[in-house]
């Protein structure tokens, strides 16, 4: 029974990753949070996910993304560059986690990560970069092996 117990969390949990909604509230503030936002809330946007076998992306896309996780750094309070590292991340289609950083575990690790409190900041497997350069964005994704942003896409 007891097993059995334990399989039955394993594949529950197994589905669960982080997902950061963005939206507007009704004072016309900017919000982003890990936790979905109320109804009244305006131009939401769901950012962040992990890749799924069944998300419709291309192999090389989920061999990178099993191999190479890319996770983002960001803050609430950060909006135009943490804005273009997203942009650059959807533009070429890279499945991601966005770890919205809000307690003194979330900046210890930061630190940890880059050196220092900085957003966005960028780890793609093992590697790090921290601020927002898209030739280093690029660089990194490249290594990793995610396939190159269509012709024609803009962040």
């Amino acid at each position: 029974m007891q097993r059995l117990l334990t399989v039955c969390l394993l594949l529950c949990c197994a589905g669960a990753h982080a997902e950061t909604y963005r939206w507007t509230d009704a004072n016309g503030r900017v919000v982003v949070s890990d936790t979905p936002p109320p109804g009244q809330a305006r131009n939401v946007e769901k950012t962040g996910g992990k890749a799924q076998p069944d998300d419709g992306l291309p192999y090389a896309t989920r061999l990178a993304a099993e191999k190479h996780p890319v996770l983002l750094y960001t803050a609430a309070e950060c909006t135009g560059e943490c804005q273009q590292a997203r942009d650059l991340l959807k533009a070429r289609k890279i499945p991601y986690t966005e770890k919205l950083v809000k307690t003194p575990e979330d900046l210890a690790e930061l630190k940890q990560l880059v050196g220092d409190a900085f957003v966005p900041s960028l780890k793609v497997g093992k590697t790090s970069h921290r601020g927002f350069t898209r030739s280093a964005y690029d660089s990194l994704l490249d290594i990793a092996g995610y396939p190159k942003a269509p012709v024609g896409s803009k962040p």
